[in-house]
């Protein structure tokens, strides 16, 4: 495992190029299981969870030429069998998007827990109750195990939650069932809107997305796609962040403008000058100023993959904030390190924190117990005075293609320990 060794207190300057959206890809390349035919995949980021999820696909019988690098190719003539690795299901919280494309093609399914942040903490039932109404049915045994003995059938049903991949699991097994389905209550996330897009592209009949109903009429069997991913916004969100914490001047290019203007109409709540121009996404040099309330939310909402480093923000910003992430418990518990480093900071509950600024930071080791909260505590360090130690860096590495590369890009001085 490595470490981060960080030496704060530099203002970070220059320009960043997103690479494609992880929570994009994931879902794309369980879709090329849908087919016999090769599929392409353009823009694709180099980060681990990209690989782990192109090593499960490997392990269920596909070809998978580009590991590691921005475009893959995935053919899967047959598939070998119906229960992926566990190991690798125990790093990534996305292998669960393999259940219905593995009753497609197999018949059956069985995936034991998946990992990624906070596994315990997050149940699947959405995803399961999706495939249960398309005609799955639950077996005894370990793990999640479920057959489809008539084959996947055309559904209309309501999702108990808007859950991103809950809405994945239920869009790649609908579009090769039987018939039409209709899924109400459904996630309008950019990465949901892509993957529609996508199984369009595979011969897939699909409208509504990025509104709350989808329809799809199902074909089987689908044809092979090409497709060049959006840049991850959450990735040209977080470079804005960091410039912002350390009162610097970044520009991001890579992502779409209209899904940028979650973090900066947030940005500019806090007196982060900001601007979108011609696709270029620029934080400029600001004293930030306490906002009353950040809350999450659905999209178009305030992204929770954001919440953590926008805390870290607040600690530099003048009054108070609380920050209410109502989506996901246990994300802000990992920035209780922030009061080490003398930030001022009350946890009401597994939901909400108020946070009191500006404090000036100090350096020390950390700890980057989930993706998000990781590159958050690598931010307060890069702001911080003296050095911190944040480890393990491979976590933070999941979903941050180029990291050290990039901070070293823009004036850091921070160097990987193994």
């Amino acid at each position: 495992m490595s470490s981060l060794l960080i030496e704060g207190g530099r203002r970070l300057s220059g320009a960043i190029e997103v690479e494609g959206n992880k929570n994009s890809a994931l879902p794309l390349l369980a879709a090329c299981l849908l087919t016999e035919q090769e599929c392409v995949i353009h823009n694709v980021p180099q980060i681990r969870d990209v690989e782990v999820m192109a090593q499960l696909l490997l392990d269920l019988g596909a070809e998978v030429d580009g590991i590691g690098t921005t475009t893959l190719r995935v053919r899967c003539r047959r598939v070998a069998k119906d229960e992926p690795d566990a190991a690798l299901v125990g790093k990534l919280r996305g292998s669960v998007l393999l259940l219905g494309p593995l009753l497609a093609r197999r018949g059956r399914a069985q995936l034991s827990a998946p990992g990624g942040d906070f596994p315990a903490r997050r149940s699947i039932s959405v995803h399961l109750a999706a495939l249960l109404a398309l005609g799955a049915v639950p077996v005894e045994g370990h793990g999640h195990l479920l057959e489809v003995p008539d084959g996947l059938k055309g559904a209309s049903f309501y999702l108990d939650e808007a859950s991103v991949t809950g809405t994945e699991t239920a869009l790649l097994a609908a579009a090769v069932a039987r018939g039409p389905s209709e899924i109400r209550h459904a996630a309008c996330e950019p990465h949901v809107v892509e993957l529609c897009q996508f199984l369009r592209k595979m011969g897939a009949g699909v409208s509504g997305e990025g509104t709350s109903t989808i329809r799809i009429d199902g074909v089987s069997p689908l044809c092979g796609a090409e497709h060049v991913l959006d840049g991850d916004y959450i990735e040209a969100g977080s470079w804005a962040v960091v410039g912002a914490i350390t009162g610097g001047e970044v520009a991001i290019t890579g992502a779409r403008p209209e899904h940028i203007e979650v973090v900066a109409a947030v940005l500019k709540r806090m007196t982060i000058e900001c601007r979108i121009v011609g696709g270029c996404f620029t934080v400029l040099p600001s004293t930030p100023l306490a906002t009353r309330r950040i809350t999450t939310g659905l999209w178009p909402g305030f992204p929770s993959d954001l919440v953590s480093l926008v805390t870290v923000l607040a600690t530099q910003a003048d009054g108070r904030t609380l920050v209410h992430d109502w989506m996901y418990e246990l994300r802000l518990f990992a920035l209780e390190q922030l009061s080490a480093m003398s930030a001022d900071l009350f946890l009401c509950d597994p939901h909400r924190i108020i946070v009191s600024g500006p404090k000036r930071l100090r350096g020390r080791s950390l700890d980057s117990r989930d993706l998000r909260s990781g590159m958050a505590l690598a931010a307060a360090a890069l702001a911080a005075d003296g050095q911190s130690v944040l480890g393990p860096l491979e976590t933070v590495e999941r979903g941050y293609a180029n990291l050290v590369t990039n901070l070293r890009s823009l004036g850091a001085q921070v160097e990987r320990v193994e």
